[in-house]
């Protein structure tokens, strides 16, 4: 069940068997020559709603604008300050607390946001215990990131061995190919794996990386090969789910 698709007295009705909701929230950023500048936002939002088909579980709205100013030299890319996404969590969360929900599972697809999203996690309990002391609701709040498990790593070695990098990788373009097959784009890329290493801030990223890849080949990314990312990524992020409300 998905927030926006719901009425009001649907919500009324899950939260009297269940205090969780998932939360999707990635980026708006340049994904290189082929990459969609959705790709992250995209990732999230059809994982959660994954996660929501197999748990039961409501999904929240996709939160589409995360902390991407590294990226801003390339055009259609969008960005919050952390502070800005800081306070949007935190109204967030705290809307939705007021209804009576209480675990707040965020879908992550931008590795760009974590130190920011867990910092607001510490912000929203800061605020709550302020206002209401002791008697502030038990919230929880956690963020898993849909690449980090088991088997979406080995897929990712097997599709691409030494080739995945670290942005525009042939993963998670991938999965967007899967998600909007008529939107897939064919870019031919000069050499295939593009350089690895750091960058100091968006300028220097555009100088060291002109075509917005990092270490990766995303010319490799097939729909097929994201059919398979989102069934893995939805099966161990169910059961993370699962565990999470579980938590005592």
């Amino acid at each position: 069940m998905q927030l926006h698709l719901s009425t009001w007295a649907e919500v009324e009705a899950y939260l009297k068997t269940s205090k969780g909701i998932v939360m999707p929230i990635g980026s708006t950023e340049q994904h290189g020559p082929n990459g969609l500048v959705g790709t992250d936002a995209i990732c999230a939002e059809v994982i959660a709603r994954g996660v929501g088909e197999a748990t039961g579980a409501l999904v929240g709205p996709t939160i589409p604008v995360g902390m991407a100013v590294h990226h801003m030299e390339f055009p259609g890319s969008m960005t919050l300050k952390p502070s800005t996404l800081i306070a949007l969590l935190r109204d967030y969360v705290g809307s939705l607390a007021e209804h009576g929900f209480e675990r707040f599972f965020f879908v992550n697809g931008h590795g760009g946001n974590i130190a920011t999203v867990r910092a607001a996690f510490y912000e929203i309990y800061a605020e709550q215990r302020a206002l209401k002391g002791r008697d502030a609701p038990d919230l929880r709040c956690t963020l898993v990131n849909w690449w980090e498990n088991a088997e979406v790593g080995r897929l990712s070695r097997e599709f691409y061995p030494g080739k995945e990098g670290s942005h525009a990788t042939p993963s998670e373009v991938s999965l967007t190919q899967y998600a909007y097959p008529d939107s897939i784009k064919s870019v031919a890329m000069e050499p295939e794996q593009a350089p690895a290493g750091g960058f100091h801030d968006a300028r220097d990223f555009r100088r060291r990386y002109p075509d917005g890849r990092i270490g990766s080949a995303p010319g490799l990314a097939r729909p097929e090969h994201g059919r398979q990312f989102h069934e893995a990524a939805v099966g161990a992020i169910a059961a993370q789910y699962r565990a999470f409300l579980a938590e005592a």
